[in-house]
């Protein structure tokens, strides 16, 4: 059985602190928090009143997740693109741009860019 928390499909049979990880956006330290601050770290999502729910799901909601946290990270993304710097550069030719060294790791991306040509 699956119940559905702000446009995602979450296993109700699941404790709530790991079943809410599957919202994109949320990972296991928020959901530590979010669960701490409605009193509910050992429950089923099952086992949860109608008023839990409903303070589950609100919570939820004022946090960035979904789409709009998708479009935040490709806006930040197109943002770096249009600044022509080393950065970009190393953006726009698909190669790592923190800093690690090209020689001899880096094998996945070098490959991934290859194809591409």
């Amino acid at each position: 059985m699956k119940i559905n928390i702000c446009g995602v499909n979450i296993q109700a049979y699941k404790n709530v602190t790991f079943s809410i990880t599957k919202i994109f956006g949320i990972g296991i330290k928020t959901s530590i928090k979010i669960c701490k601050k409605l009193n509910i770290q050992n429950k089923k999502l099952i086992k949860l009143n109608e008023y839990e729910k409903q303070k589950l799901i609100n919570t939820i909601r004022t946090l960035t997740i979904e789409n709009d946290l998708k479009m935040l990270i490709k806006e930040n993304l197109k943002r770096i693109l249009n600044l022509n710097s080393f950065k970009s550069l190393r953006h726009k030719n698909k190669l790592p741009c923190r800093g690690q060294r090209t020689k001899t790791n880096a094998k996945t991306r070098k490959k991934m860019n290859h194809e591409n040509i």
